[in-house]
């Protein structure tokens, strides 16, 4: 059973919910895990002219890690036991979704602006249910595919600043298809972690991910150091690392894994697009940018593709809920 700090029940199913004054406190907790992670986007941006992003990126993961890995010492044995007997597997989908994933968006941020990237990263619920389609077979009905045209479309509005002159000279900023990258990687990553069914409780199963990502992320590090000059951690440097690593690593991943447990996977992957409201508050209020014309335009056809996507379902899927 999951640590009862929200309250939670199993209901006959099988499944947490939360109950009572405790379902406020699930999306309290919910909020405020968005809320940092979308403070992770801020501090990147912040220094990202003076801290590479593999660096970011490594530091972050390993840090998180290290300070998880205590919270879980009673899983050691179930632990020690799935990486002996699936090593490949938590390298793989661990090094996709929390080193690769992070170290391309710390690179787009490096070009592109943190509320273009918030908005981007929306995105990743539709990609996880076009990759899902491909990969685990699930249904897709005509409104989900009509959906996910939509939400492509308004990256695209974005990507080209609302502007097709932009496309048809190639003025694309390269910092934006870094993001859409690592959005692609962490959609990937979820439906990996989903098809893989680790016979292991969450936040376990989070350390031993984390720790793939810092192997994973250990040679692009490695490789920054001996090419890249702002290798060295200055002041900002610093202030940034111990707010993505403790704040918005360690805290936002035990917060989220919370959260999931008292309001299910489906509700508490919704909260994600607070993720994109926030960083774009976040980055009017401490980075001076401004919300464009082609943001709005953008995230208004993004978001009527994600209301077709998540309002209206399969009808597959529809009469599989039906008892």
């Amino acid at each position: 059973m999951a640590i009862n700090v929200l309250g939670v029940h199993t209901d006959h199913t099988g499944t947490e919910q939360a109950t009572g004054n405790s379902l406020a406190v699930a999306y309290s907790v919910s909020v405020l895990c968005w809320l940092l992670s979308a403070g992770v986007y801020i501090a990147a941006k912040w220094v990202s002219h003076e801290m590479p992003p593999w660096a970011l990126c490594f530091w972050r993961v390993l840090i998180a890690w290290a300070i998880l890995l205590p919270i879980v010492h009673r899983h050691f044995g179930a632990m020690v036991a799935l990486v002996r007997a699936r090593p490949l597997e938590l390298l793989c989908i661990g090094g996709i979704g929390l080193a690769i994933c992070q170290g391309l968006l710390f690179t787009g941020l490096q070009h592109a602006d943190a509320t273009t990237a918030g908005i981007i990263m929306a995105l990743i619920p539709i990609i996880t249910m076009v990759l899902a389609r491909l990969i685990l077979g699930e249904p897709m009905g005509t409104w989900q595919v009509t959906g996910s045209i939509l939400a492509f479309l308004g990256i695209v509005v974005i990507v080209i600043k609302g502007s097709p002159a932009v496309l048809m000279r190639l003025d694309i900023n390269p910092g934006e298809l870094w993001i859409v990258a690592g959005s692609f990687c962490f959609s990937l990553y979820t439906v990996l972690l989903r098809r893989a069914k680790f016979d292991i409780e969450r936040l376990p199963l989070l350390v031993l991910l984390l720790g793939a990502a810092v192997l994973t992320a250990l040679p692009f590090y490695l490789w920054e150091l001996v090419s890249d000059e702002r290798s060295a951690l200055n002041g900002n440097g610093l202030i940034a690392l111990a707010y993505v690593a403790i704040p918005g690593g360690a805290i936002t991943y035990y917060l989220f894994n919370r959260s999931v447990e008292a309001l299910g996977a489906a509700r508490a992957g919704l909260m994600l697009y607070l993720q994109t409201i926030f960083t774009a508050i976040l980055a009017y209020l401490l980075l001076g940018e401004q919300l464009q014309s082609y943001h709005l335009e953008g995230a208004a056809i993004i978001v009527v593709g994600l209301l077709l996507v998540t309002l209206l379902k399969p009808k597959t899927e529809l009469a599989a809920a039906k008892p």
